[in-house]
């Protein structure tokens, strides 16, 4: 079950080596401001909370969960359970950076506790307590294990990320790791969220901002989890990596002396500098050749990015 083929590092290596290097500008450059620290921890707490809840079928927009996790206002025409499930993602985010220590690692009663919040005031029979029956995955190309396997292939995938067998960066540790969890699907109900969670705890260890799988990437993000299934994790690795870069660039973007300026891709190529058109950049945006992140259904680059994919030819 531990094996991984890594052959997608022929495609994404130098995709890897672009996301470390903004990791450790990062580290090299905190600390941060206090107050634009602060300001980015909030914005991306809850565009964190609105799209993993989305993605799991919550009818919150952006806004509206804004409202309810900074004003307290109630939606009309909302049900509490959504409600709820904004209010205890929330939640659920300070636990995880609580347990982001020093030498921090992960552990399974950790990953309990932030489930438990996941569900609190939802299903508290199953909150924090790993299923005791069958479940089905409508879409899925798979059947999760027998619930009595269950304690242990989850503290074997805790082992796995601890000790690191293969030797994986952190981007391909905590990308593997999410695979595995919602195979084993410890849970009845809140596997998703968890999941986004926990992989989380293991990448902000290692010094990067959380990744965020956005809501419209939804079906793709679906397809690479069943990609995975077949021993081909090319498409999530990808998926995970578009979800850190657009976080880095967020926080790199908003360094003291930083000049970077994201635009539109559509606003980038009209500049006569840049030899490709729309299409052509917008295809390397997706496949991770340039740096470039996706703001709702728009990707975002800059001119240098382009320039700097063109000398590299």
């Amino acid at each position: 079950m531990w094996e991984v083929d890594v052959s997608y590092r022929d495609t994404l290596q130098t995709t890897f080596n672009r996301l470390f290097e903004k990791a450790n500008l990062l580290k090299t450059s905190r600390p941060l401001p206090q107050i634009a620290l602060q300001k980015l921890k909030e914005a991306l707490s809850i565009e964190w909370t609105y799209n993993s809840n989305s993605i799991e079928g919550n009818s919150l927009t952006l806004r509206e969960t804004q409202l309810v996790l900074q004003e307290g206002i109630t939606i009309k025409g909302v049900s509490l359970r959504e409600h709820f499930e904004a209010k205890n993602h929330e939640t659920a985010i300070d636990l995880l950076y609580n347990l982001l220590q020093p030498n921090y690692v992960l552990n399974s009663k950790d990953i309990l506790a932030l489930h438990a919040l996941v569900l609190r005031s939802i299903e508290d029979d199953h909150a924090g307590r790993l299923r005791n029956g069958g479940v089905r995955i409508s879409g899925a190309n798979f059947i999760p294990p027998n619930a009595s396997k269950v304690s242990q292939l989850l503290d074997d995938l805790v082992q796995f990320v601890v000790e690191n067998p293969l030797g994986l960066n952190v981007i391909e540790l905590a990308s593997v790791f999410h695979h595995k969890f919602v195979y084993i699907h410890p849970f009845f109900d809140g596997n998703g969220r968890t999941v986004r969670l926990a992989m989380n705890l293991i990448l902000m260890a290692q010094g990067f901002p959380p990744a965020i799988i956005l809501t419209n990437d939804r079906q793709k993000y679906y397809k690479a989890l069943n990609q995975a299934n077949t021993g081909n994790y090319e498409k999530l690795m990808l998926l995970m990596c578009q979800a850190l870069e657009r976080t880095l660039n967020i926080y790199v973007s908003a360094l003291p002396d930083s000049d970077l300026e994201y635009q539109p891709i559509s606003s980038v190529v009209e500049d006569p500098s840049v030899p490709y058109g729309q299409e052509y950049v917008s295809l390397l945006a997706r496949q991770g050749k340039i740096d470039a992140h996706k703001e709702g259904r728009n990707w975002y680059t800059t001119k240098a990015a382009v320039i700097a994919y063109m000398k590299a030819k």
